[in-house]
């Protein structure tokens, strides 16, 4: 079973690729930020299971970091997704022309095929607990399954954190 979870997350991670764009407080200090903590009134836009995973996810990641959660934190971590459907990639053409001469001409359409891929976009915010202001910052895009099993639905939000965070802090120069 756990071969199967594996192979069924691994499909599912080559064929959707994690985007993640970066921003930070290029005067921030980020030697100083070494207790966290979630805002209370986090509303992240997943699901109650889906959160629990992510938090999950986050807390073994900053744990590995030398992050620890604190009721007196240096900062604050703020999550919010969405989830959005692009259109659909592939169409089939339908073409005619003809010519006389030296006077040519074609007509062409093209049909959606199927449907689009589903998305989630998941935006992780840092924000200084004394100055109540954002310091860093990451939005991940990936391909979004909503009939996905718990088990890959944990193993592509484990993958979301892993690459998130693998640029924090940043490297400052």
């Amino acid at each position: 079973m756990r071969l199967l979870t594996v192979f069924t997350f691994l499909i599912f991670a080559s064929c959707a690729p994690i985007h993640v764009t970066y921003d930070y407080d290029r005067t921030a200090n980020f030697a100083t930020y070494k207790t966290y903590q979630y805002f209370a009134d986090m509303n992240t836009g997943l699901s109650e299971l889906d959160t629990n995973r992510l938090l999950d996810a986050l807390d073994a990641k900053m744990a590995e970091k030398g992050y620890g959660i604190s009721k007196t934190p240096d900062f604050f971590i703020d999550i919010k997704s969405r989830a959005y459907q692009e259109g659909p990639k592939s169409t089939v053409g339908i073409g005619m022309g003809g010519t006389s001469g030296n006077v040519g001409g074609g007509i062409s359409v093209g049909i959606p095929v199927g449907e689009g891929n589903i998305n989630r976009e998941i935006t992780i915010d840092f924000v200084n607990q004394s100055k109540r202001q954002l310091f860093w910052q990451a939005i991940s895009e990936a391909s979004y399954n909503p009939d996905a099993s718990p088990e890959a639905r944990d193993n592509m939000l484990k993958a979301i954190v892993d690459k998130v965070l693998s640029k924090y802090p940043p490297e400052q120069k």
